[in-house]
C-alpha cells in the first residue's frame, strides 16, 4: 500500500476513516537557512552605515566590504543625500546582492529630525530601487534581539556581537557595526 500524505491522513481521519498506521510523521519545522548576500544600511545624513554580508550554508557569514559615509556638515543636505545614494549604488555594483535589510527610522520628538532622517533613508531606498534589489526593514529592537538575544543591548554589545559572528579582526564602527547587525537579523529572521 503506497504512503498517505498528510494531508490525505487528515482528509481521512475528518471523513470518519480509519488512518493506517504507518509510523509517525515528521515534519521539520527547520527553514533553509538564507545563501546569498545582504547589503545592511544604518541611514544617517552624517554617518550611514553600509555592510555588505554574504551567507552560506554550513559557515559563518562573512562580511566582504563595510563603510561609514561621513558627510561634513559645511555641505548642504542635497550633497550629502547624493553622497549616500552614491556609496549605496557602489555596494550594489559589482557584486550580487540578493537582499537590502535597513532599520527603521527610531521615534524621534523632533519633527526636523524625523525629516532628515527619511531623506537619508529615501536616498538610500531610492539607490536600491534603481538596482530592482527588494528592501526589507527592521526595527532597531528586533535587530538587537535577533543579533545579541537582548532587545535593550547597548550600541557596544551590539558591535562585540556582531565582530563575534562575523569573525572579523578589527574593531568596525558604530554604524558599520549597526548596518552588519541590521544584515544578520534579516539573514535570521527571512522567511520565504
Amino acid at each position: 500500500m503506497a504512503r498517505m500524505t498528510v494531508r490525505e491522513m487528515w482528509k481521512a481521519k475528518l471523513e470518519g476513516r480509519s488512518v493506517p498506521a504507518s509510523g509517525p510523521v515528521v515534519v521539520s519545522l527547520q527553514r533553509p537557512p538564507f545563501h546569498g548576500c545582504v547589503l545592511g544600511i544604518d541611514p544617517s545624513l552624517r554617518g550611514t552605515g553600509l555592510a555588505l554580508v554574504e551567507f552560506a550554508p554550513g559557515r559563518q557569514p562573512v562580511l566582504l566590504r563595510c563603510q561609514t559615509v561621513r558627510v561634513a556638515a559645511k555641505h548642504p543636505m542635497a550633497f550629502a543625500l547624493g553622497e549616500i545614494h552614491r556609496a549605496v549604488t557602489a555596494f550594489l555594483t559589482g557584486v550580487e546582492v540578493k537582499h537590502v535589510a535597513l532599520e527603521q527610522t527610531i521615534y524621534v520628538q523632533n519633527f526636523q529630525t524625523a525629516q532628515i532622517l527619511g531623506a537619508a533613508r529615501g536616498a538610500a531606498i531610492a539607490a536600491v530601487a534603481l538596482h530592482a534589489r527588494p528592501v526589507f526593514e527592521y526595527a532597531p529592537l528586533r535587530v538587537k534581539q535577533a543579533v545579541v538575544g537582548a532587545g535593550r543591548a547597548s550600541k557596544e554589545q551590539m558591535a562585540r556581537t556582531v565582530m563575534a559572528m562575523l569573525g572579523h579582526g578589527r574593531p568596525l564602527a558604530p554604524d558599520e557595526a549597526d548596518a552588519a547587525g541590521v544584515a544578520l537579523c534579516h539573514a535570521f529572521t527571512w522567511r520565504e
